[in-house]
């Protein structure tokens, strides 16, 4: 009993932690018409209440982004700033 309650208390956090983070941006994106707004906010409810499986999907497509931009990833660490054009010409 004690686990299901651990459980759902983190659950609940985690929903709260995600649903402020992301109502954050949405607000704070000033071109979206009415109708996008609410768009957006039945996909914040629906993204919150299944943030166990919306947060691995979107890691999974982050680690896939930075996979295929590796080089240039390395480029923006790089000392000697070299071009963009250098990471493209190879």
């Amino acid at each position: 009993m004690l686990l299901i309650g651990l459980a759902i208390i983190f659950y609940l956090g985690m929903a709260y932690c995600f649903l402020n983070e992301w109502l954050y941006f949405f607000l704070a994106d000033k071109d979206m018409t009415a109708e996008q707004r609410s768009i957006s906010y039945v996909i914040l409810l629906i993204g919150t209440t299944f943030w166990p499986i919306v947060v691995p999907i979107a890691y999974l497509e982050f680690l896939k982004f930075h996979k295929k931009h590796r080089e240039l990833f390395e480029l923006i660490r790089n000392e000697t700033n070299p071009t963009i054009s250098d990471v493209y010409d190879k």
